[in-house]
């Protein structure tokens, strides 16, 4: 799958889509593929305020657990009920469905471009 270059990504694998005064975060082909059938799906609340760099969640999956890192700081103002209820939504619609939460973005956090991710995941 070729990365959107309209995204934003992170060395944790994750995606961020500006949407104006919120960005929306999901994690990548690359992770969910690493990860392996994901199976739960635990996100923060909205309204928790979350921190660059930390873990606000976790996705299970066939394989292990893996942590959700936050991108950004800020608060949380929407998550996406439907991973929850459908957690297989990240590993088929990635980009789409599977996506995680929406921040309200206090201060951002260190984000690649889909190219210099590419690099990083040795994908393209």
């Amino acid at each position: 799958m070729s990365l959107p270059t309209t995204l934003s990504y992170t060395e944790e694998h994750e995606w961020l889509e500006d949407r104006g005064d919120v960005v929306r975060v999901g994690v990548t082909p690359y992770a969910a593929e690493s990860l392996g059938d994901i199976v739960y799906v635990q996100l923060p609340d909205v309204g928790d305020t979350v921190k660059a760099g930390e873990s606000c969640g976790e996705l299970e999956s066939t394989k292990s657990v893996s942590d959700l890192y936050a991108p950004a700081t800020g608060e949380v103002v929407a998550v996406n009920e439907a991973v929850a209820d459908e957690p297989g939504l990240v590993n088929a619609e990635p980009f789409g469905a599977g996506w995680l939460l929406e921040l309200r973005v206090e201060q951002p956090g260190t984000v690649l471009t889909a190219q210099q991710y590419a690099e990083l995941t040795g994908t393209s």
